[in-house]
């Protein structure tokens, strides 16, 4: 019913029919090889550990996300975000499902939503792109993490002040024995995902992987 009084359109094209239409999720721009082996960072050739990942200890096994956070990613993240558009949690799964390969694991879960955030938004984007991608790739989803602390925005803090931010921001329950596939919607820096993987790692989980819909890529040398 809403649909008729209110009808939708694709975010990118504005053609009717869906809020991310098939020809504007084919265009979005993928991520691909060579890539980081570790953190999924776009890369000039094969490497184990790129400029972004070296040095650092990161507590997931391998990262990966399915298009580069620019241009239309950007007006689709933003959306599905802050506009609320809770639809566009199957639409990027099913591009995550199409282009990310599915990584063995136990079970799925995600990164917890800030509470703040997650009260003026009505609804947490992480979760709900775990649940579509539970469903695609047959795996269990459960909450496993939990805020240990509040924490500040990341947006506008440099890579170090990013990682500080989140030290000791996650915890979870002791007595996980499987390996555990970690899921966002967004790889900026990969200092949230590490804090919530180390913390499912402490917790007894042997293997963490990580996977976003989208990955911010920066410039060769920039860190």
């Amino acid at each position: 019913m809403l649909d008729l009084v209110l009808p939708q359109r694709c975010l990118v094209c504005g053609a009717g029919g869906a809020q991310l239409c098939t020809a504007c999720a084919f265009e979005l721009p993928a991520l691909r090889s060579p890539l980081c082996d570790q953190c999924g960072a776009p890369t000039a050739w094969p490497v184990q550990r790129c400029v972004e990942c070296s040095g650092r200890r990161l507590g997931f096994a391998t990262a990966r996300a399915a298009v580069a956070y620019d241009g239309a990613v950007r007006l689709v993240v933003a959306a599905w975000k802050e506009r609320g558009l809770r639809r566009l949690a199957a639409a990027a799964a099913a591009v995550v499902a199409e282009r990310v390969p599915r990584p063995q694991a136990d079970l799925l879960t995600f990164v917890p939503a800030d509470v703040d955030r997650h009260r003026r938004r009505g609804h947490h984007p992480a979760a709900l792109l775990a649940k579509a991608l539970a469903e695609r790739w047959q795996l269990p989803c459960e909450p496993l993490l939990a805020r240990a602390q509040r924490s500040g925005r990341q947006r506008g803090l440099s890579l170090v002040e990013r990682r500080r931010n989140v030290a000791g921001a996650f915890r979870a329950e002791g007595g996980l024995d499987g390996c555990v596939l970690l899921v966002d919607d967004v790889y900026t820096s990969g200092a949230t995902a590490s804090a919530a993987a180390s913390a499912l790692r402490v917790a007894g989980a042997p293997r963490v992987d990580v996977v976003t819909f989208a990955r911010a890529v920066r410039m060769s040398g920039v860190r």
